[in-house]
């Protein structure tokens, strides 16, 4: 006699013998006793749930002599045809390999014939996703008006590929997955009846590792069976084809403590043991995950949690995790999966899976979050001692005059005070003849931080021309940006903004097609909404007004910044000013700066312009 594997030996007979699944046996069995079985079911969820057992149950119960009956007694004629896969009056069907429209009309065809045995005549169509469009189009009329002695059940574990128009002729019912519990009660069950030799750490490992699905946990069981010793958590690595815990550790240790050395010798004796190199970064894999639930998951969720872990493995796993950081673990995993992907997509298995040991062991060099938050703290308080930019002549602040004037005198010049803070200053306005000596001295501050003034003309950092750059920083076209960069920037506020060209067709250019660009960009640099913009042909009277302007702004004398109180005139002060005056040479005038560039601007206009438009230049 042949043997009969385990899962098909111990397949439930009644729907009290499924495992789990109380609510679709609930269901079932109310739809028995009242008397309202529909015509078509559609049965979904993972692998080895038990859809395929229930259709046969249910197949059962409404064919066996005595049915429509819970218990289907087993010994009548339908029940053995049902139990030994006869096709009677229940026709199994693989949607896999029957998935054309040609098989489906068989189908029909047939189910104008009355039943033999039974009452009902069955159809079973399991991994009914499988079928073809047109398939399912001829079954579609028929799924919602069978014969009166027509049953089909549908099974899949794939629900998003079934139409809804098949979906929506149906009564639906989802199989969840088989709870651990559940699962090792059952496979204790079956191992005392089998005398099977077996610790409950292995059940339990045997049951995690089948995520749910009773028929592979059997499958396990039945694979296991041949072993003349007690089966150990060792033994089910061993027929899966998994790391030992220990060897895990091992590696696991040296990646953990940087030890990329270390790390390389561990792998190369895995290695060499036979194991393979997605075998070994699966199992890694696996390993940081179990260190990872015990690191961030409360202690009565572990057990849960844990792929078949006693509590000496428990306690190693914790002593890992508290070295480590969250982010550090979560690292860890994410490169191991880096590498999984870069194995399967390779031909030199065994150099990726060297790289990604090394690069998994210096991982957490350097990591520590309390260390980066130090050293961010540092750099926040300006603790961080930073090499000082040599600056032979710093010049102290000084008001400015009706002329800009360029001050620049060392710190032995200009005397500076430690006892006075620059703090509360006071703004005070005041006016500096020429054959007279400032009313102010410098600002005061303390050596360690006085800051050299940047020897740029004031008033120049918020100029027009300066505005129009920052504005054109805004546009993202890099096109766009080389064409703006011709335009003369007239006027640039928030409440307008002017700019001008030299070329009229520029001008009709911009309008046309790069308008909205700039008023985006404006919008941007002054936080507001459709900025006004005029686009127009260059005028010499507009540079003249903006120079007018200007200069109309610098002859308003700033109010020098002091401390609490203003120095009175001196002789000594009048004498440190004079000689700095002397030294002052005049900004050149914004109208003489562009007539000077006039003509290299049109120039370099022109050749812009023949490049955009694929042009040449004719005298």
């Amino acid at each position: 006699m042949n043997y009969v594997p385990l899962y098909t030996k111990y397949r439930p007979q009644t729907l009290g013998e499924i495992v789990g699944q109380e609510h679709i046996k609930q269901a079932l069995s109310n739809a028995i006793k009242l008397d309202k079985v529909s015509h078509v079911y559609l049965f979904t969820g993972p692998r080895g749930t038990g859809k395929t057992s229930t259709a046969r149950i249910l197949a059962k119960s409404l064919n066996c002599k005595d049915g429509p009956t819970l218990t289907p007694c087993g010994k009548c004629e339908s029940c053995q045809n049902i139990i030994n896969s006869v096709p009677i009056d229940v026709i199994e069907i693989d949607a896999a390999s029957n998935r054309k429209v040609e098989d489906t009309q068989e189908i029909l065809e047939k189910i104008q014939y009355v039943p033999v045995n039974g009452k009902y005549k069955i159809y079973i169509i399991d991994e009914v996703h499988m079928l073809s469009t047109h398939a399912f189009n001829a079954l579609l009329k028929t799924l919602e008006e069978p014969p009166a002695n027509v049953i089909f059940i549908l099974a899949t574990t794939e629900i998003q590929k079934v139409p809804d128009t098949i979906k929506s002729r149906c009564q639906r019912y989802d199989f969840r997955r088989i709870t651990v519990e559940d699962i090792v009660s059952r496979l204790k069950y079956i191992a005392k009846e089998e005398k099977i030799k077996i610790t409950d750490d292995a059940l339990n490992y045997i049951a995690r590792t089948s995520f749910g699905g009773m028929r592979d946990s059997i499958g396990l069981l039945d694979q296991l069976s041949v072993f003349d010793k007690e089966i150990t958590t060792d033994d089910v690595d061993s027929i899966l084809g998994r790391l030992s815990f220990d060897v895990l550790k091992s590696l696991a240790d040296d990646i953990i403590s940087s030890k990329g050395e270390n790390a390389v010798e561990t792998l190369e004796k895995i290695y060499e043991a036979g194991n393979e190199p997605l075998q070994i970064l699966t199992g890694l894999l696996e390993y940081f995950r179990n260190v990872l639930i015990l690191k961030q998951c409360k202690d009565e969720q572990i057990p849960k949690l844990l792929d078949g872990m006693n509590s000496e493995h428990v306690k190693i796993l914790r002593e890992q995790s508290e070295k480590l950081e969250l982010h550090q673990i979560i690292f860890l995993i994410e490169r191991s999966s880096h590498y999984i992907n870069e194995l399967k997509s390779s031909t030199n298995g065994r150099l990726w899976l060297e790289v990604g040991i090394i690069d998994l062991a210096n991982l957490t060099v350097n990591t520590s979050l309390l260390e980066l938050q130090d050293r961010l703290s540092a750099l926040e308080n300006g603790t961080v001692t930073v090499a000082p930019v040599v600056q032979p002549m710093p010049r102290p602040v000084v008001q400015e005059i009706p002329k800009p004037v360029k001050i620049e005198k060392t710190n032995d010049e200009v005397p500076f005070k430690e006892d006075v803070k620059p703090q509360a200053e006071v703004p005070v306005k005041a006016e500096i003849p020429k054959a007279e000596p400032p009313k102010s001295e410098p600002p005061k501050a303390e050596e360690k931080e006085f800051t050299p003034v940047p020897k740029s003309a004031p008033g120049a950092k918020n100029s027009t021309a300066d505005k129009w750059k920052s504005i054109l920083l805004n546009i993202q076209s890099p096109a766009t940006q080389a064409m703006l960069k011709w335009a003369i920037p007239v006027k640039v506020e928030s409440d307008e903004v002017i700019v001008s060209f030299k070329n009229e067709a520029m001008v009709k250019q911009i309008s046309e097609s790069k308008k909205d660009s700039i008023v985006a960009a404006a919008d941007k640099y002054f936080n507001q909404q459709k900025t006004k913009l005029i686009i127009k042909v260059f005028d010499a009277n507009d540079l003249k007004k903006e120079s007018a302007s200007a200069e109309t702004k610098k002859e308003e004398p700033q109010a020098p910044v002091v401390k609490n109180e203003v120095p009175q005139k001196t002789e000594e002060t009048l004498q440190e000013v004079e000689p700095m005056i002397e030294e002052y040479e005049p900004e050149p005038d914004i109208e003489e700066e562009n007539t000077e560039t006039e003509s290299k601007r049109l120039s370099d206009q022109t050749e812009m312009i023949m490049e955009v438009f694929s042009g040449r230049h004719i005298d």
